[in-house]
């Protein structure tokens, strides 16, 4: 290693981290791949859909005949005629 690039990141270093331990500065190093994070972003969308229902009114006509008993009287009449004699005594 550079020893010129391990001291310009020993002076950036926090004095906790180092630790006794000296690290290079400013060199580069092959990056380091993390665990893959996903961060989920729910959206929802409203679809309008018309719906078209027809509606029929239909109409029952109930036609109820309500028979009533109405009397209607009449009269009938005979004369009849009887003839009465009184006992003659001459025998008419």
């Amino acid at each position: 290693m550079n020893p010129r690039c391990i001291e310009n990141e020993m002076s950036n270093m926090d004095p906790q981290m180092m630790n006794g331990m000296a690290m290079p500065e400013g060199c580069a190093c092959p990056p380091v791949y993390e665990c893959p994070q996903e961060r989920v972003c729910e959206r929802y969308i409203v679809h309008e859909v018309p719906h078209v229902m027809p509606i029929n009114t239909k109409i029952i006509n109930h036609h109820i005949y309500r028979h009533t008993y109405t009397p209607c009287y009449t009269m009938s009449e005979c004369d009849t005629c009887e003839n009465v004699y009184d006992p003659c005594p001459k025998n008419f």
